[in-house]
């Protein structure tokens, strides 16, 4: 693409809704050839043969349309193809390593903007160009995200920082995905239809557009270093404030080695460690402090000597009320006591399941102690990929069956009505259940999360 083109993402709403349903007529074979294959249909050996050629060749050139469309629109498209890349379950049964080898391409290799549009931003927010600005700043970036890209740079005093700066115009690319229905409906269908109210999407549309502020991110990033200071294993970037602003973030440069690299060369021993750093930095502060990181995204660790994880983007990043975290702890506490009457009160009253359908409940309230079986676990729980497919295809195998097995004909089984304070979490859990699973770690969770199930909430620190 020239440089030209790549000045700026696509902005406009039904320019960028025509480029999302463009894609559909080359996505239908292979969705076709799903429901096919989950629903049983019947061959012969050699027109499996042909059904797999055929299928193989429509992924293919769906993913390379696929991969060229969320890379250049950025934002919501992009950020959504991004959590399919590492969220296991989520694709089409039988074709999950070519889908994930592609999607993977998007989370690593997306098209960045051209250095003069990059440029320009800095100089928008700053009145002087990068080169004035730094001692040294590196025109093309070493990493693309959803919303902006990222420049090595080095600062007047010497210090390497990475300069976060947002795509021109994605401001309001974001904002018009945002106020298409059909936009959000996409994002969240993975999420499962317990998600799907008004309530639920104003609390996503906040989450997202808080994400366009840097500004608001550089606030998140100091909060979780006050957060965890005490635990040495976690190392969080310092932000350079006079160097920040709504639209560009410097931070403090980590190098070290990103995940794929060091879940296929690092020792058993290294991965428990880094496995249980990344438990740790999760749920502890979501179960001490209430303060959610709901973007746990495999390019936001780097893998540092000493056995140090360091993480990276805290955009999208939730304050939970006192009552919900109190109410999360309860329910897990349930678990970690084994006090069933205890655990379906909370399914029916805190989760939000509905105990008067039978085979809505039996289904949802097995697939919440699928999710809590590793801090259920007394001994050694080794995260798998299998695990963590398990997670996701659990649920929807059950929904699938529940569909099929209706009287008077297929019918959706009734969602839960979870509370929308609840929508991350579950997507951290889906997440954080591939980050390890990818790993291969093995942990007592347990033991490391009883502590902050059993104590009362914190203050968080000023």
């Amino acid at each position: 693409m020239p440089a030209s083109d790549r000045a700026a993402a696509p902005s406009s709403r039904w320019g960028r809704l025509a480029r999302l349903s463009a894609l559909a007529p080359r996505a239908f074979p292979v969705a076709l050839e799903g429901a096919k294959r989950a629903v049983g249909i019947k061959r012969t050996e050699e027109q499996e043969r042909i059904a797999r050629q055929r299928t193989y060749e429509n992924a293919k050139k769906a993913g390379t349309a696929l991969l060229k469309t969320l890379g250049e629109m950025k934002g919501l498209p992009m950020k959504l193809g991004q959590m399919f890349s590492y969220i296991d379950g989520l694709a089409p049964p039988g074709y999950e390593d070519k889908v994930q080898r592609l999607l993977q391409q998007l989370r690593e290799k997306a098209p960045p903007l051209s250095p003069e549009a990059a440029e320009q931003m800095v100089v928008n927010e700053f009145g002087v160009e990068p080169a004035r600005l730094f001692a040294h700043w590196e025109r093309l970036p070493f990493a693309a995200a959803s919303i902006g890209q990222v420049h090595r740079a080095v600062t007047r005093s010497g210090e390497e920082v990475a300069v976060k700066v947002q795509y021109p115009g994605i401001d309001k690319a974001v904002e018009n995905d945002l106020k298409s229905l059909t936009m959000l409906e996409i994002v969240i269908a993975p999420l499962s239809r317990q998600y799907q109210s008004k309530e639920t999407l104003h609390e996503i549309t906040k989450v997202f557009l808080n994400e366009l502020d840097y500004g608001l991110e550089a606030e998140n990033t100091d909060l979780f270093r006050r957060l965890l200071a005490d635990l040495p294993s976690v190392v969080i970037p310092h932000i350079y404030h006079s160097l920040s602003t709504r639209r560009v973030l410097t931070a403090e440069m980590l190098h070290g080695i990103g995940y794929e690299e060091f879940r296929k060369t690092a020792s058993q021993t290294e991965r428990d460690q880094a496995g249980a750093t990344i438990w740790t930095f999760m749920m502890r502060s979501l179960l001490r402090h209430g303060v959610l990181y709901a973007d746990p995204h495999p390019g936001n660790y780097r893998f540092l000597d000493g056995g140090r994880v360091g993480f990276l983007d805290f955009g999208c990043v939730k304050i939970l009320p006192p009552t919900m975290v109190q109410g999360l702890k309860a329910y897990m506490a349930a678990v970690l006591d084994a006090n069933w009457p205890e655990f379906d009160r909370l399914c029916h009253e805190f989760m939000g399941m509905d105990p008067s359908d039978k085979q809505s409940w039996d289904l949802y309230r097995s697939y919440a102690l699928e999710l809590l079986i590793p801090i259920a676990t007394h001994s050694v729980y080794e995260c798998t990929p299998e695990g963590a497919k398990e997670t996701v295809q659990f649920l929807v195998r059950g929904q699938r069956k529940l569909i099929k097995d209706a009287e008077g004909g297929p019918k959706l089984p009734t969602p839960m009505h979870m509370p929308f304070d609840l929508t991350f979490v579950n997507r951290l859990q889906w997440g954080l259940a591939s980050i390890l699973g990818g790993l291969g770690t093995r942990a007592r969770f347990r033991e490391l999360t009883e502590p902050w199930i059993r104590a009362s909430l914190e203050p968080t620190p000023s």
